[in-house]
């Protein structure tokens, strides 16, 4: 008999440490379907199919600095990039400022209201950018389940996840797409023995996947890594180059 157990914890006070980066973002930010959503565009005009990745960002939002940043580095190898802010202008960073703040409750209602209207804003990015387009999408830590539901379907051509939150084993075992996920070696939300049964479940599955794995970092290091510590700085930009790098594969 078959169990779902939890593989991947709910963000813990882990997920709100880390360093802000330093940069220009280079994209803007525009009104679809009910959210503010940064949208960041290759400078050169891509040629061939068009390519967008659905930015699921982590608890910082897509309108934080160093996730500005790693949208306009995916968003300079060919892709479209857009970021929904499901937060509301209310990320957690912003939100800690509130006295008294409850951070298990503005967590559930943000995962609420995200689930709620991420159907209604692919949507309108399907409408604006084409049905015809290859989408990818990548989830940071609280984006993570809400990626692999688009893993399920056919809505992506392949997916990927970061240091992820809120998973369980089903969300393995129901994905369809290729799905390449980028862990820290020190994760508290989703720890080595998780990790091993997801690759277990993909492995019983048959499905596409790939495991990257970075020694001394720890959760949220694709993200907020300190960019003045090497392996660090190493880490996060090897995230990214691979996660843009998978999507490159499938988005031809």
């Amino acid at each position: 008999m078959s169990t779902n157990k939890v593989l991947a914890s709910p963000p813990a006070e882990c997920c709100v440490r880390g360093v802000k980066h330093s940069g220009t973002p280079s994209g803007s930010t525009i009104s679809l379907g009910g959210m503010e959503t940064y949208v960041s565009e290759p400078k050169s005009g891509a040629q061939g199919v068009k390519r967008v990745i659905l930015f699921f960002a982590d608890v910082y939002g897509p309108l934080f600095l160093n996730n500005q940043l790693i949208q306009d580095y995916f968003a300079s190898l060919g892709f479209i990039v857009l970021g929904p802010d499901y937060f509301f202008g209310n990320p957690v960073h912003l939100a800690r400022e509130t006295p008294n703040f409850d951070q298990d409750g503005w967590m559930n209602a943000a995962k609420d209201k995200t689930t709620e209207i991420l159907p209604s804003w692919l949507k309108a990015a399907k409408e604006k950018y084409g049905t015809d387009t290859k989408y990818s999408v990548v989830g940071y830590c609280f984006g993570a389940p809400h990626t692999l539901k688009l893993a399920a379907s056919d809505e992506v051509v392949a997916a990927a996840l970061a240091h992820p939150a809120f998973l369980n084993e089903d969300h393995f075992r129901n994905i369809k797409q290729p799905l390449l996920l980028s862990c820290a070696e020190d994760d508290f939300t989703f720890p080595t023995p998780s990790r091993r049964i997801a690759e277990d479940i993909l492995v019983e599955k048959k499905a596409t996947y790939h495991f990257q794995v970075f020694s001394g970092v720890s959760h949220g290091f694709a993200i907020r890594g300190d960019p003045n510590i090497e392996n660090q700085r190493w880490a996060k930009e090897e995230s990214a180059r691979g996660i843009v790098g998978w999507f490159d594969r499938f988005s031809q």
